[in-house]
């Protein structure tokens, strides 16, 4: 059973370890996200902006592969619709959009991938890092289903938890199939280990991956 569907059905009771992630978001972030609601929103709304870019930019990079394509731009429709959603939840609280807000945890998690290799080596490691930024997306938008005590925010953060899984899941199935001469799993599991370290530093700001 493919995850999000997993996370549809039994979202608020599984545990992390489903997506493989070494290290849980405290809930007291929670707090946190909570003292600066315009803030969290403004920053996920541009966390769907750049996940869309992402998948335009990996479309741009491997036109050769049609199956790859139609994927992302699927995907890329969808993020630009999670992003249109935050933004229309901005509009109904009153807020406004704000400034772009720079990921310092997506800079960081940048240094493992490799450059000047093979293509094939670099898109497994283009793919796993955008497997690996959905996955703690879905994990962090589960910590705050589970605990923000807005319980608007709380549903939406829910449905929009089983999306990322999906989008995790899709990128892992793209690493599977178009990289399969590299040990993905072994890659995967040093992606695991160097955010599992990185993240030891998050989780005390109003930020998605704050």
């Amino acid at each position: 059973m493919r995850l999000h569907r997993v996370y549809a059905r039994q979202g608020k009771k599984k545990e992390n370890n489903m997506l493989g992630l070494k290290l849980k978001t405290d809930p007291r972030w929670v707090k946190i996200a909570e003292s600066n609601v315009s803030e969290i929103l403004t920053d996920h709304a541009w966390c769907e902006q750049k996940a869309a870019t992402n998948a335009i930019t990996l479309i741009v990079h491997n036109p050769a592969i049609p199956e790859l394509v139609t994927e992302l731009i699927k995907l890329a429709r969808e993020e630009m619709d999670h992003f249109n959603q935050v933004h229309e939840f901005i509009i109904k609280r009153g807020y406004i959009l704000g400034k772009e807000r720079k990921d310092d945890y997506v800079n960081k998690l940048m240094a493992i991938t490799r450059k000047g290799f093979s293509h094939e080596i670099q898109l497994l490691d283009k793919l796993l890092f955008s497997a690996l930024i959905e996955a703690r997306s879905c994990e962090r938008f589960r910590v705050l289903s589970l605990n923000i005590e807005d319980q608007e925010l709380a549903s939406f953060y829910h449905e929009l938890m089983i999306s990322e899984a999906g989008h995790y899941t899709l990128y892992l199935s793209l690493a599977r199939k178009y990289c399969a001469g590299q040990d993905v799993d072994a890659r995967w599991n040093e992606y695991l280990d160097f955010e599992g370290n990185l993240i030891e530093s998050y989780g005390k700001s109003e930020q998605i991956h704050g």
